[in-house]
Formats: C-alpha cells, structure tokens, sequence
C-alpha cells in the first residue's frame, strides 16, 4: 500500500529531474515509494549496476553463516581472463572474500565478480541461476542476467523499477556500505605491487550522506548509476540509466538527491532491534518468542505535515502453527494516522520454528493441568 502523503504527490510528479536520462527512478529506501520515476519499466542493459545482485548474493551468504568475510577464494583462469574493469586477480591467486567485495564496490572488478560467483555457484553458469531465481523471488518482473559483472551480452537486462529493488535489498545488509561509501583503499596492502582503488562512484565523496552504491558503463549501456544517500534516518535510492557522461549522470543523480531531501522526511516509526511483541505458534518449539525488528520501519511525508498522531500495531495471523520455516510471512504491522491507514509492513519468522515432539507436548500439558487452579 502506498504511504500516506504520496497519493497526491504522484498526480502532480515534478518537472523532469533526469532530462538527459533514458530511464531513472528516485525512490524511498525504508518504504519502497516511488517520488519520481521515467521510463521505470523500460528493459535496458545495466552494465556494472548487475553487481549489485552480485553482492547481495554475497552479502546474503555471509550473514547466513554460509561464507565468512576472512574466507579464501582462489581466482580460476576464467576468472582471471575477464577483460574490462578489474582488479587484475591472477590464475590461482587467492583472495579474502573481504578483499573480493572491496574490489567488486570500488573498483567493479569484473574479475572479482567472476571469482565470487563461481565460490558461491559452483560456476558461473550456476550462479547466474542463483541471481535470476533472487530477481523472481523480489518481484523483479523485467530482469534477466546472463553473467555476474555486466559484461555485454544478449538477454542481459533489467529496469530502473527492478534496479532500485534489488539495491534496497542490498542495504538491508547494512554492512556492504562499509564498501561502497570508502573513496579510496588498498588491495594487497603488504605486497611488493599494492593495489591502489578508487571507487568509480565519486557522489561518495562530493555528495552529503552518499554511501554507495554502484555505477555502470558500457557502450551499449552508456553511464548507468545506482546512487543511495542517507540523512538522519532518511534514505533514498536513485537510479539513472543510459546517461551522455559521467558529469551529466552525477549532476542529475544529485538533482534528484536534492529534490528528495528538500520536499520529504522520514518519520520513524520502530528502530532496529525495538520489541515488537511476542508471537505464539500451536504446536511450536517454542511456543511463544518475541519478535524484535530485523530493520527500522517508517514512512514518508512531505516536510511540514505533522506526525505526532502517528501510531503503529502488530497484527499476526491467526492460528499460527508449527512447523515454520524462516522468512515465512507471519504477519504486519500497521500504520495509522489517526484512525487513517497509512501504510503496512510484513513481518516475517525471524527462524525456524520446528514442531514440538511427543515429549514436550506432554510435560507442556501437564504444566498447564498443574497450575490449574
């Protein structure tokens, strides 16, 4: 549902912030609202911008426990033959899954790209997989990739709608911004050859609160940029496809910063980490949890509307029942202006909840006969 203070907005969008773009979208990090959009739907080739499917794959890897940041991984010849943008990776050479990162956010290492796809796919080809099956689990209905980095290909394409989705994915992982907010680093510090990177997003360093998050540059292409910046607990995430130049793309991408900064604000409704309430599952082991916040939650106004009356409620399904897996959706929480609905948030199953077995049945339901009054 759509947050309150945008329906009117979107019948009255603002004159073209993107002129020299051929499709661009600025949108509401925390909510998903779209403040402007052009051409949003229009299938185009992202270049560099498809490794940001790249690192939420990696980033989703890491904060399950699948991969950790100071793994090794090892740069297969294919890899290292990746020609365009790169961190120069040699046959055999290893790499801390840290290091791949960094050279995939600064410096879109093309051959990092290729490496960390082929430890987390098994090849390339099965990792490709792996980024269309999460392209159809997020909604990204006008996206298809053939390889891990950009590189040109026939039936590799996605939108500026599909972009931002996948890059408020990203940042829900809120450590990758450790990567794609740093101007300048070193790879391979303590060797004889260092690597100097500086991040091809320059908005890091010249734009209050930019934080990330990758450009993108073919000739088919032209220069692409998905751009997020952050104040106080507002965050926006903009994108811009098929710009003349990188000084046209960094003047328009700004243009619409500005506009979202200056005409909007983010009232915050639950930080991160807040209780939310305790959830009961039938047959559950365990039968009750509490549910905290996995992210913060709130929603957007145009500056001077008040948002004191602002209230909020969880509502979960009924007749919860075990098993549960995690990420199963398991209910809402609703958000009021007065007796106005806002706008709602799905809550999910922060882990698994298995089935309570035999045993634990039978000592619940004699706990529950004992203290009988």
């Amino acid at each position: 549902m759509m947050p309150y203070a945008l329906a009117e907005e979107k019948q009255a969008a603002p004159v073209d912030l993107s002129p020299n773009a051929r499709s661009s979208i600025l949108m509401d990090a925390d909510t998903g609202t779209v403040i402007f959009e052009k051409n949003p739907d229009e299938k185009l080739p992202p270049a560099s911008i498809t490794k940001i499917m790249t690192m939420l794959l990696t980033m989703e890897a890491i904060d399950q426990g699948k991969l950790a940041m100071d793994e090794k991984v090892r740069t297969s010849e294919y890899a290292a033959s990746m020609g365009g943008s790169q961190i120069f990776l040699e046959v055999g050479e290893e790499m801390t899954v840290q290091d791949m990162l960094k050279g995939i956010a600064m410096a879109s290492g093309n051959d990092a790209s290729v490496a960390m796809a082929e430890k987390l796919g098994g090849s390339e080809q099965g990792f490709v997989q792996m980024m269309n099956d999460k392209a159809k689990e997020l909604g990204m209905n006008n996206t298809h990739f053939v390889n891990p980095n950009g590189l040109p290909a026939d039936n590799h394409y996605t939108t500026a709608r599909d972009i931002a989705i996948m890059s408020r994915e990203l940042l829900k992982h809120e450590g990758i911004t450790q990567f794609t907010s740093q101007y300048q680093d070193y790879l391979r510090k303590d060797s004889a050859k260092p690597f100097w990177l500086v991040n091809t997003n320059k908005l890091v360093r010249f734009y209050p609160g930019a934080d990330g998050l990758k450009t993108g540059y073919t000739g088919e292409a032209k220069f692409c940029l998905s751009a997020t910046a952050k104040r106080d607990n507002f965050r926006v995430v903009t994108v811009v496809l098929g710009e003349p130049d990188t000084k046209t793309r960094n003047a328009e991408v700004t243009k619409l910063f500005d506009y979202a900064f200056s005409q909007y604000t983010n009232q915050l409704i639950v930080k991160t980490g807040d209780a939310l309430g305790d959830v009961k599952v039938k047959k559950g082991k365990p039968e009750t949890f509490p549910l905290t916040a996995p992210h913060q939650y709130s929603v957007l106004l145009k500056k001077g509307e008040a948002g004191q009356d602002l209230r909020h409620e969880l509502q979960l399904d009924e007749g919860l029942k075990a098993p549960i897996a995690a990420g199963t959706p398991i209910g809402k929480i609703i958000v009021y202006k007065g007796d106005q609905k806002l706008t709602e948030f799905p809550v999910e199953a922060p882990m698994d909840i298995p089935e309570a077995g035999f045993w634990d049945m039978l000592k619940r339901t004699a706990g529950r006969l004992f203290f009988l009054d």
